[in-house]
């Protein structure tokens, strides 16, 4: 079932992700790094608010900008870019899953 907690982080989500391709489409940003940091902070940050699926919340993150490049050039390899926000969600998830354990066990 789908609280109203996880649909708002997801909504974030979505639009976190549409302003990353935003930037990405622009002509005069050249910067890969700091595009791949902000895809793994920010569904790290989310997963770690408290999404319950993490694959859903990098999905949701990081599925815009290999849509635009694969419409524009017909190559699936952008596809590889979701690994980023993978990445940073299931470290989120890991992270919010240690300290429960932590404040379960004190």
């Amino acid at each position: 079932m789908r609280t109203a907690t996880q649909v708002m982080l997801l909504g974030c989500g979505v639009l976190a992700g549409i302003l990353l391709a935003y930037v990405d489409s622009l002509p005069s940003w050249d910067d890969t790094g700091v595009l791949a940091g902000a895809l793994v902070v920010t569904s790290g940050l989310l997963t770690l608010l408290g999404c319950r699926r993490p694959w859903l919340v990098a999905l949701v993150v990081g599925i815009w900008i290999p849509l635009r490049v694969t419409y524009l050039s017909h190559d699936l390899r952008m596809l590889v870019v979701l690994l980023f926000p993978l990445i940073g969600a299931y470290a989120g998830w890991l992270v919010r899953l240690g300290i429960s354990k932590t404040l379960k066990t004190t």
